[in-house]
């Protein structure tokens, strides 16, 4: 896969989706009936974002498991008078959680190691991924039970506060309205990738993981063929990286990427039978607000192409220490011109001026 990543004075194009730990209800069968029942989102993005005739296919598979999927109150909590005013009519905003369930670091489930707040333009010809780091120093509001009020890393939101106060929290940050959350779990990646027959990845720099499914491995530079076990070590690892989290975030949208072009190179959107069995594949748990609709959200997409997706990650100026947290620090001055940009649908125009 061809590594996209474009520097404009906004920060660098990248891409993410996200994660939520697999609920347990203490029953093995009721767990694998809803496993099943669910699609990882990653499989919707291939399925929405790449469009034609496959997505009327999906279409009509979503259809089939629409009463299924788990939903989330996302905006139960969120007091009306605090939110944001829509601004461009038609336009839409997706706020895409999640963290690694099977990730050897997370130890607990109440937190969100990736956002992204995903803009669909009016005319949905084209889309806009940007990825939040999860150390942004932020205001985060009070929640309902007390909890917040005050500065903090902006992954605590949903520690404090769970979706309605992460909702809160990126619409204070950001002043963009967000439409609908959905919320996924990275380790998804593996049965995604397997179910593809591997995908192509180009790694920038040689490294070895220090914390993967296997305890150890290691990536040369250069194009290489990544089954799942390995397509999820390289998304998930940070520690080898002087830049951390930044280097994550790459990885994860490479990674997707990489996906997106597999399944539109290798057959799987053209035949309903091999993209029943892709979307079967992703064991990993996806909720969605209760008022999103993927089988509209399918058919309003279908014209999209991967070529028309842009990733940005959220300006910053770095990292740097309050007390004794290790935090990023926002650029809020280019952040501001970003997601302005995102609610005035005007995102696309600021990227062909270059600015």
């Amino acid at each position: 896969m061809p590594r996209h990543e474009q520097t404009t004075d906004l920060g660098t194009e990248r891409s993410v989706v996200t994660s939520a730990p697999e609920p347990t209800d203490g029953s093995e069968q009721p767990r694998r009936r809803r496993r099943w029942r669910r699609v990882a989102l990653i499989s919707l993005v291939v399925v929405l974002l790449l469009g034609g005739g496959a997505v009327i296919a999906g279409g009509l598979y979503l259809r089939s498991v629409e009463s299924d999927i788990d939903r989330v109150d996302a905006f139960e909590d969120v007091p009306v008078e605090s939110r944001p005013e829509p601004v461009a009519k038609g336009a839409m905003n997706i706020m895409i959680l999640g963290s690694d369930s099977r990730d050897p670091e997370n130890s607990g489930g109440s937190r969100s190691d990736t956002i992204i707040l995903a803009h669909l333009p009016k005319d949905r010809s084209s889309a806009q991924l940007i990825s939040i780091p999860r150390d942004t120093w932020v205001p985060v509001p009070k929640s309902k039970n007390g909890h917040g009020g005050r500065d903090a890393k902006i992954n605590a939101a949903y520690a404090w506060g769970g979706v309605p106060l992460m909702v809160q929290t990126v619409e204070k940050f950001t002043s963009v309205r967000i439409d609908h959350v959905a919320m996924v779990d990275f380790a998804g990646f593996k049965e995604i990738v397997d179910a593809l027959g591997g995908i192509e990845v180009d790694v920038e720099k040689g490294f070895t993981t220090k914390y993967s499914l296997s305890g150890s491995r290691t990536f040369p530079a250069g194009p290489q063929t990544m089954d799942g076990a390995a397509a999820l070590d390289y998304a998930r690892e940070r520690h080898a990286f002087a830049d951390g989290d930044f280097a994550r975030i790459r990885h994860q949208q490479q990674v997707i990427k990489a996906i997106l072009d597999k399944a539109a190179t290798g057959g799987v959107l053209a035949n309903p039978g091999k993209l029943n069995s892709f979307v079967k594949a992703t064991a990993s748990a996806v909720a969605v607000d209760e008022s999103m609709s993927l089988v509209d959200f399918a058919m309003e997409l279908r014209g999209l192409r991967g070529g028309n997706l842009a990733f940005f990650t959220c300006p910053s100026k770095g990292t740097g220490r309050v007390g004794s947290e290790s935090v990023v620090f926002a650029d809020t001055a280019k952040a501001k011109v970003l997601f302005n940009a995102v609610r005035n649908d005007a995102v696309p125009e600021i990227l062909a001026a270059g600015k």
